[in-house]
């Protein structure tokens, strides 16, 4: 990375006070605070999320996003005996494409359990390429069985068991495979707040971002270089896509909850705002002087400093405005990042 790279990623650095990242969520789970700016009239107010349909637009449609976390992190041994915790990445084509902390040996098999092993094939440039010895149809069982739900680098201590985690890590309404990091704007709903808002007129339609380990990567040169991020795969199916065009035509405000969800809705739409590409693998790197298409507001959680999310989320309200919400939330000792507390900018 070079000196002026570094200086643009300065930009959005922030001092994180330690007491402030949690471990565990809020319970129950709209108990958790919200910070809502306007961007219109610049005003702030401060309330707890399951108040969050005070401050929607009226009739807003508000897209979520489907994912569900994976107990990615699958335990196995060596020969030696030694043990390994993979991060499994992706699967397809009989073959599995996994991170190790240690270096692996062309050829070894690596034990999940008794006549259940993956052999290590060759490595490349995002990890290993393991062949496993039974069907990638018995993946999910194996995982759901052997594996553990990963979570965030600042959250490695967090003291939830693995019970905990597959319950609490993961939104309401998860139903698609294939993510190893929660959605966690999504975290924040309950099946009763969700029902409230649709009482109320707000419209619910769902997409699939599967969210992927780039999440946590710190930006690099070359991704502010070249202005593409890591690939994340979405699908915007047909209903939603139907929703989307009919709150465009009637003039309704479209939310995302989430930045997966914003990536995967401003990657579909074409320049006059319409859905295109209602599937495919995003690299959409969000920052400043992006011209939104498709999405009018956000609801978000607190991110990280110098991060890709921190970028997207200046878009909508400009850096020097988030980073004063950011220090004003920090004083009110508001929770952040995964598991803290959320943003709502309409």
């Amino acid at each position: 990375m070079n000196t002026r790279q570094e200086a643009l990623l300065e930009r959005f650095a922030f001092t994180v006070p330690p007491s402030l990242i949690t471990r565990r969520p809020a319970r129950p789970r709209d108990s958790a605070r919200l910070l809502v700016y306007d961007r219109r009239t610049k005003k702030v107010a401060w309330d707890i999320f399951r108040n969050i349909g005070r401050y929607l637009p009226p009739r807003a449609l508000l897209v979520l996003n489907d994912t569900k976390v994976i107990p990615a992190r699958l335990p196995v041994r060596r020969k030696t005996g030694g043990r390994i915790d993979l991060l499994l990445l992706s699967s397809g084509g009989g073959r599995i494409h996994a991170l190790s902390p240690k270096r692996l040996r062309e050829g070894e098999k690596l034990m999940i359990e008794p006549r259940c092993f993956l052999r290590v094939l060759k490595r490349d440039a995002a990890g290993w390429i393991l062949e496993p010895s039974f069907p990638l149809t018995r993946l999910r069982a194996i995982l759901r069985r052997r594996g553990r739900t990963p979570l965030p680098p600042y959250m490695a201590d967090s003291p939830l068991r693995e019970g905990e985690r597959r319950r609490e890590y993961q939104s309401v309404f998860a139903r698609s495979d294939g993510s190893v990091a929660a959605p966690t704007a999504s975290l924040h709903f309950t099946k009763p707040l969700l029902k409230r808002l649709q009482r109320d007129g707000i419209e619910l339609a769902t997409l699939t971002l599967h969210v992927g380990l780039g999440t946590f990567a710190p930006v690099t040169g070359d991704q502010l270089a070249h202005g593409s991020l890591h690939g994340e795969r979405y699908i915007i199916p047909t209903k939603t896509c139907r929703a989307l065009q009919k709150a465009q035509n009637e003039h309704r405000p479209i939310i995302a909850v989430g930045t997966t969800a914003l990536r995967a809705l401003e990657s579909a739409a074409d320049a006059r705002g319409r859905v295109a590409r209602p599937r495919g693998t995003t690299t959409l790197f969000i920052r400043e002087g992006y011209r939104f298409r498709l999405v009018d507001g956000l609801i978000t959680n607190f991110h990280v400093p110098r991060s890709s999310l921190l970028m997207l989320v200046s878009t909508l309200v400009g850096r020097r405005m988030l980073l004063s919400l950011y220090a004003r939330a920090i004083r009110r000792k508001m929770r952040l990042f995964s598991f803290g507390d959320a943003m709502l900018i309409r």
